[in-house]
């Protein structure tokens, strides 16, 4: 008797399968193939990353000490590991680049009504990447240096909902402002970034788009002041100024006009230099965008933590990729998962409890229920005090 559905079910339940589907097609993903299609290969990685697997030998042993429940999680003829690493090779990774950017498009919906410190009335956007390094001996094609190799996740991440809405995977060579002249920009978003980013030809595309850009300056800025703002320098702040860059090929590139902030953190006594092209809102709130760029940083070392991205279970660069963007499917499920529980429990704590509970015929509610009752619970009033005499 099926007394309910598994929770590992009701997680990849959340993927529309028509839509799936289409992406499939679109790719050719099931041409030729007899009993492991994508939407398995899909279901096995994703059982890898929420149960933190280290290898697919691993995954597959796993799925295979539980026959009897393989059926009801769409598995009907078992798995084996050489046809796992098969599709993972072979399959194109897009497939799962597409869907990743469908369930990003659902979740953003979910997450929109979501506001910030800075209480700004436009989308922001935090710009950065990551390095994963490799072994350059297995993973020859991403050579980063002389004896090394990495990939690169370059992200656009969303900073209201916290998910990010762009990815692109390169080699350890690819420079960070290159991914600029893909990107897409938004007119009327805030695109917040590292110094690391400066390069004013590429600033200027970002303004040409009625876009808004916030970065801190170099140290060696040449800069030329206009006009300053008054500014409450009991908050940190300490010049708010409007100018132009004097440098002559900066100048060039970049002709119109910039705002200049400086801000000293109270706490670390260290000074920050903001620049940007947005001249209407108030300098404290540039400042407070610009600390919430790090929410990017912590999604990083969330993934890193939390799932499968820096051990691959495939050496081609489809299997790698294949791999990331699966793992940042199941990120987005789980955020999917958080918003429609209404929980209060953050990512990491849901994380943990799906991945023990991922064979439980359990409503997802009733688990995150009892979660949010212990912690609730106050501790009972005839408890000893170990200190009491």
């Amino acid at each position: 008797m099926n007394d309910g559905t598994y929770v590992f079910s009701q997680l990849m339940g959340l993927i529309h399968r028509q839509t799936f589907a289409r992406i499939v097609e679109k790719f050719g993903g099931n041409e030729r193939i007899r009993t492991f299609s994508c939407w398995h290969q899909l279901l096995c990685m994703s059982f890898g990353q929420l149960t933190h697997r280290e290898s697919l030998r691993d995954v597959v042993t796993c799925l295979n000490a539980h026959p009897e429940k393989l059926y009801h999680m769409g598995l009907t003829n078992g798995v084996k590991r050489s046809t796992l690493a098969d599709a993972n090779e072979v399959r194109d990774y897009r497939i799962y680049e597409a869907l990743a950017h469908t369930l990003i498009a659902k979740a953003r919906k979910l997450y929109q009504g979501q506001s910030t410190a800075d209480d700004l009335d436009h989308v922001a956007y935090a710009l950065d990447s990551t390095t994963v390094e490799l072994c350059l001996d297995v993973f020859w094609w991403a050579k980063f240096r002389k004896h090394k190799a990495a990939v690169k996740l370059h992200t656009l991440f969303d900073i209201r909902c916290e998910i990010p809405c762009f990815v692109h995977i390169s080699d350890g060579k690819f420079h960070d402002v290159n991914v600029m002249d893909i990107l897409e920009f938004e007119p009327d978003a805030f695109y917040v970034m590292d110094r690391g980013y400066t390069d004013w030809t590429r600033l200027k595309k970002i303004h040409d788009a009625s876009a808004f850009f916030v970065i801190r300056a170099k140290k060696n800025l040449a800069f030329e002041r206009i006009y300053s703002a008054p500014v409450d320098k009991t908050t940190g702040l300490r010049c708010d100024q409007t100018g132009r860059l004097k440098g002559f090929y900066a100048a060039r590139h970049y002709p119109g006009k910039l705002r200049r902030i400086k801000y000293v953190d109270p706490q670390h006594q260290v000074m920050y230099v903001y620049l940007t092209n947005h001249f209407e809102a108030k300098a404290a709130q540039i400042v407070h965008l610009y600390m919430n760029c790090w929410k990017v940083e912590l999604f990083f070392k969330w993934i890193k933590q939390h799932l499968r991205i820096k051990r691959f279970w495939g050496e081609s660069a489809n299997a790698v990729k294949t791999q990331i963007w699966i793992a940042i499917c199941t990120f987005v499920l789980v955020a999917i998962w958080k918003h429609k529980s209404k929980s209060l429990q953050s990512m990491n704590e849901l994380l943990q409890i799906t991945s023990v509970s991922i064979f439980e015929k359990k409503p997802v509610n009733q688990l995150f229920n009892n979660l949010r009752h212990q912690k609730s619970k106050d501790d009972p009033c005839n408890q000893l005090n170990i200190f009491d005499l």
